[in-house]
């Protein structure tokens, strides 16, 4: 099975609201409470225990398998507290708790000085990136170390940083563009050292000018060769970021269904992600913090800032000058493909590129009415498959025939449920009949 990428949908941006706002730094937490499942792949072990203090930066559990990750104290404090905790993804994970001392002052990590990277090898550099908890920061989260470790029998020819941005009011990737154009490019030399690919691309929707502008004039400085990168404008849409898609549009390459970017000799990182592997191998910085889009109609000040890993999002509503309107929906991540909340006791994780508050006007809480058979979330698919055939076949509990029509190979981009006229919560029935495969 193969697929295209199809129409894909035009949802209003809502880019706007922090579109020209600066990342700011606010304060520092006095309490994180870090998740050790916040990445595809194994939940991490933790290597410390309730009443141990801990510094900013150092490990506080390790990696439990091949496909798993790291996590690292995000403020200095003591171990207040190791259990179970709810995450932005709905999904119980046990989580660590540290609280800051009250004549802890300086929280900032302690960078070393920048090291010569160039000398580095490729298993150097990886193990690097390792042991730094880096994980894709676009929302996927896979670890990145396997993520450049393809197997020998898949040689990689082409890097395409990601910074498409597709996700609706969501704008940290344009401003890291914009302010981190030169870390960006010095993570993307890190990635093509280890791969030794011989192409490489930055992806960039034509609805982010400034950041095309940005990134082609730091190019311009960079001195990269061998090879030298292209910027890539893609036409604005949604899904448009999605690995796929990216790959799609600009190498013309279909990945099969099933299969992953390395099948058809490429990989995919996010222009976050490179600007975290930049920290990790100059400066021996481990992920302990990522941009964030708070953003909305609710909120008093949209803004990008820089948040540690394991910030309470109640913590954070001071910076953001709390609500003009009470919020009816809190989402992690976009609009389309985010998470709906029910409390702002919840942390911020690696892979949460923004959190959304959407008022009760802005929600449309239309009436579900029958399948007219208009055929246009086949249209919009881009995995090209029929959402309404499946939605019908996981309600009625036929899930092998909804395996077997190809449910397995939705990445549940919501682009059905956004254009269906009848609002039949397509995107639901998708997670319900994949969920229900999973245990099967």
């Amino acid at each position: 099975m193969a697929y295209k990428f199809y129409g894909g949908v035009h949802p209003r941006t809502f880019k706007t609201l922090t579109y020209d706002k600066p990342i700011k730094r606010p304060f520092m937490p006095k309490k994180v409470v870090i998740p050790l499942s916040q990445h595809v792949g194994s939940p991490a072990e933790p290597v410390v225990s309730v009443g141990d203090n801990v510094t900013v930066g150092q490990a506080i559990a390790k990696a439990s398998g091949y496909i798993s990750s790291p996590i690292h104290a995000t403020i200095t404090g003591e171990v207040t507290r190791i259990a179970y905790s709810v995450t932005p993804t709905q999904a119980r994970s046990m989580a660590i708790t540290i609280e800051s001392k009250d004549n802890e002052e300086n929280q900032d990590f302690r960078l070393n000085a920048p090291r010569d990277v160039s000398a580095l090898s490729k298993e150097e550099l990886l193990k690097i990136i390792k042991e730094s908890g880096i994980v894709g920061l676009g929302g996927a989260a896979f670890p990145t170390h396997v993520k450049l470790s393809p197997p020998k029998t898949k040689p990689i020819d082409t890097v395409i940083l990601n910074g498409a941005e597709c996700e609706p009011y969501i704008t940290c990737d344009h401003r890291l563009m914009l302010e981190k154009s030169n870390e960006i490019l010095k993570g993307l030399e890190i990635i093509l050292k280890i791969l030794g690919a011989e192409k490489a691309f930055i992806a960039i929707e034509d609805n982010k000018l400034a950041a095309i502008y940005a990134m082609e004039r730091a190019l311009e400085k960079s001195g990269i060769r061998n090879p030298k990168p292209e910027i890539v404008v893609l036409k604005t849409k949604y899904p448009q970021g999605a690995e796929k898609q990216v790959i799609k549009s600009v190498l013309n390459r279909v990945v099969p269904a099933g299969g992953l970017p390395l099948d058809v000799g490429c990989v995919v990182q996010n222009v976050g992600t490179a600007v975290a592997i930049y920290e990790a191998a100059h400066l021996g910085k481990p992920l302990i913090e990522r941009v964030v889009t708070i953003t909305g109609t609710c909120v008093r000040e949209p803004v990008n800032l820089w948040v540690r890993i394991g910030t309470l999002l109640s913590d954070l509503t001071n910076i953001f000058g709390g609500f003009e309107k009470e919020p009816k929906k809190i989402i992690f991540g976009g609009p389309v493909m985010g998470i709906n909340q029910y409390t702002m006791d919840v942390p911020i994780i690696k892979g949460s590129s923004g959190v959304v508050f959407l008022s009760d006007e802005d929600v449309h809480q239309e009436k579900e009415s029958i399948c007219i058979r208009c055929g246009r979330c086949v249209e919009v698919c881009p995995m090209g498959l029929a959402p309404t055939t499946l939605m019908y076949r996981v309600k009625f509990e036929k899930f092998q025939e909804a395996k077997d029509l190809g449910i397995v190979h939705c990445y549940e981009c919501g682009s059905c449920a956004y254009t269906c006229p009848a609002k039949i919560p397509l995107l639901d029935w998708m997670k319900f009949g994949k969920s229900k495969l999973s245990t099967m």
